[in-house]
């Protein structure tokens, strides 16, 4: 059996922008060339709060005084293990934001601009989630390769996934 990840991932707002982080830094990144916020694996003993406010202080410089915990993202994949993500977005913080992240390169993006992103098709569903400011949700997000294969949001099957689905 295998083990599953623990991961946070938060979106840093700030005006219409978010913070976006590009990976392109590491070798052997299953997020290569991807944008997606900042976040990581818990450590042993974190609360999804401590990973988040860990994770951020270290890919960004800055300290969140002001965060939401929105969603569950269960991703599947036939590459790797299942991972559990505590989604959070945070409109507070305080710091300077880093000059270098040794993850990749970080970005403040206009949220009308994230569609022109290399995006994972799974985050597109919770971007569209957060812009509608749904109430806490769980979605599980099954990959074969590289290609989103099925979406479920609160327990019901989204398809299309590019359009709205009924439940939102």
């Amino acid at each position: 059996m295998k083990k599953a990840s623990l991961t946070t991932l938060c979106y840093i707002e700030k005006d219409d922008l978010y913070l976006m982080l590009h990976r392109v830094k590491k070798e052997k990144d299953i997020n290569q060339d991807k944008w997606i916020g900042v976040g990581g694996h818990f450590e042993q003993d974190e609360t999804p709060e401590e990973c988040l406010l860990r994770e951020v202080k270290e890919e960004t410089g800055l300290i969140l005084t002001s965060y939401r915990f929105r969603g569950l993202v269960t991703f599947l994949t036939d590459k790797g293990q299942t991972e559990y993500m505590c989604l959070y977005t945070a409109d507070g913080y305080e710091g300077e934001l880093l000059m270098d992240c040794a993850e990749g390169d970080l970005e403040w993006v206009e949220k009308s601009r994230l569609s022109e992103l290399n995006l994972w098709e799974g985050d597109r569903i919770f971007f569209r989630l957060l812009e509608e400011d749904r109430g806490f949700f769980s979605l599980k997000l099954r990959y074969e390769g590289n290609r989103l294969a099925e979406a479920v949001l609160d327990g019901k099957s989204i398809r299309p996934f590019t359009e709205k689905p009924d439940s939102c």
